[in-house]
């Protein structure tokens, strides 16, 4: 069965939002491109890397001499995002494994997200399966910018950390780090 692929060449909204409260939180890699749009599910690491690395390639980019385009160095003012999810957010897969590019045509950060599958670590299956559906979002660097800092605005908005191990403080943490 072919793969069903949520593909977004140009999306007019692409972001990284939580539903639920700190410590509770779901993180969703949401896409929309006019009526059409895609919830994917992820981890708070998953979204946190997948920031970092985006503007790993961005900055890459920058110092790279045969790089032709034009690469901001913060998020333009106009491509800030910071309003909520769309709703209702309907989750279309939890993600799995993730994979990032960049296409030189286009000048694009290329993002794939495949369905996470609990079968890939057993022993048995000798043929990697061909995941049912994946997203794929193409977004110009600009947009790629925006991506990261509300990304990472995002994560470090959950509960606030531990400034002894630096893990999250809930009510009654208790880190066993020795008190200063």
């Amino acid at each position: 069965m072919p793969t069903l692929v949520h593909r977004f060449d140009w999306p007019e909204r692409v972001i990284v939002g939580t539903v639920g409260r700190p410590g509770e939180r779901t993180f969703y890699l949401q896409v929309r491109d006019g009526a059409r749009s895609t919830s994917v599910a992820l981890e708070k690491e998953q979204s946190a890397v997948l920031a970092e690395k985006i503007d790993e390639i961005l900055d890459a980019l920058m110092t790279d001499e045969g790089n032709r385009f034009s690469v901001p160095v913060d998020t333009p003012v106009e491509l800030v995002d910071d309003d909520p999810l769309d709703q209702p957010v309907e989750e279309q897969f939890r993600a799995g494994l993730m994979r990032l590019g960049w296409d030189p045509s286009t000048a694009q950060v290329v993002v794939e997200a495949f369905p996470f599958d609990a079968t890939s670590d057993e022993e048995e299956e000798t043929e990697p399966s061909e995941p049912s559906e994946m997203l794929l979002v193409r977004m110009p660097v600009g947009t790629a910018r925006a991506f990261v800092q509300r990304t990472r605005q995002v994560v470090a908005s959950g509960r606030p950390l531990c400034p002894l191990c630096g893990r999250p403080a809930d009510v009654g943490h208790v880190c066993g780090a020795p008190e200063a």
